[in-house]
């Protein structure tokens, strides 16, 4: 299949409001359930949207279409939103995190004005270098795997109280 920007936008943009619908008024018991130690839990997975909205995606992407020759993306801390945003509820991060989001794809739709922009390329500390459409695609790829992280922390949580039916709910044994 050929990469096609507007199909990934249609994941980004509904990412916020399929969070909002499956987490907003939870009970502390269901936002803040893991799958044991080292492990986030739902509202710790908001905030590490949060951060990609702020330091990843849309700050990579203009790197790749910038006009320096310093294509290198700074390092992205994947896990300073344990520390950044306890503070807040889950009701706050989804609220931020839509807020951001709706500005990402703003930004998003801006910069990408020609396909031909989609072979540029950035320089991933880990991977090396990577193209444009390689990002976008990868970050739709990245809130479907954040929501199936979400959907299985949350069923996990009754894992003995389904009992024998355990063998029939896959999410449960995986």
């Amino acid at each position: 299949m050929v990469f096609n920007m507007n199909d990934a936008i249609e994941i980004l943009e509904r990412t916020p409001g399929t969070l909002e619908a499956l987490l907003s008024g939870l009970s502390e018991g269901w936002v803040y359930s893991n799958e044991g130690e080292g492990t986030w839990n739902p509202s710790e997975v908001i905030g590490h949207l949060v951060d990609g909205e702020k330091y990843n995606w849309i700050p990579r992407l203009k790197i790749m279409l910038g006009e320096t020759d310093d294509k290198r993306f700074p390092a992205f801390d994947r896990f300073s939103h344990l520390k950044d945003y306890n503070h807040l509820s889950i009701e706050e991060k989804l609220s931020e995190f839509s807020s951001l989001r709706k500005e990402s794809i703003k930004k998003l739709k801006e910069l990408i004005v020609d396909d031909k922009q989609f072979v540029l390329t950035g320089v991933h500390p880990e991977y090396g270098e990577v193209e444009a459409r390689q990002l976008i695609a990868t970050w739709a790829v990245h809130d479907l795997t954040h929501l199936s992280q979400i959907t299985r922390v949350l069923a996990k949580r009754y894992t003995k109280e389904v009992g024998p039916w355990k063998s029939y709910l896959g999410i449960l044994n995986k």
